[in-house]
């Protein structure tokens, strides 16, 4: 996933929080907001201190962005997302990782219906 399509600034992160909706299962939140221009969707990540350290952090960030770039073709354009992990990541593989978030994005109702993935 390039860098050009993750969230950074807080001012961003805000839009999406304020002016979006949320879903949510017991591993992750979902916040999406939808944008005019149909352009590449683009991933803000939040994982707290309370879910592990650095290392387990950075680990559920990767598995969230390899997610997020195998699932890229599936998910409809034009949307700001923001994917906050909750303590149950902690423990879990890559596989248990995609399988809750192409949850989370079935709930969200933002993958394609011809989606082979899901």
């Amino acid at each position: 996933m390039k860098k050009a399509f993750r969230i950074k600034k807080n001012k961003e992160f805000q839009m999406v929080f304020k002016g979006g909706n949320s879903v949510a299962n017991r591993q992750f939140v979902l916040y999406y907001f939808p944008k005019e221009q149909k352009v590449p969707f683009r991933i803000g990540l939040s994982v707290s201190k309370k879910v592990g350290k650095a290392v387990i952090r950075n680990r559920i960030k990767r598995y969230i962005r390899q997610t997020f770039s195998d699932l890229k073709e599936d998910i409809k354009p034009g949307f700001d997302f923001v994917v906050i992990a909750r303590k149950p990541t902690a423990e879990m593989d890559f596989h248990e990782t995609k399988k809750s978030l192409v949850h989370v994005l079935k709930k969200a109702k933002v993958l394609n219906k011809n989606s082979s993935e899901c």
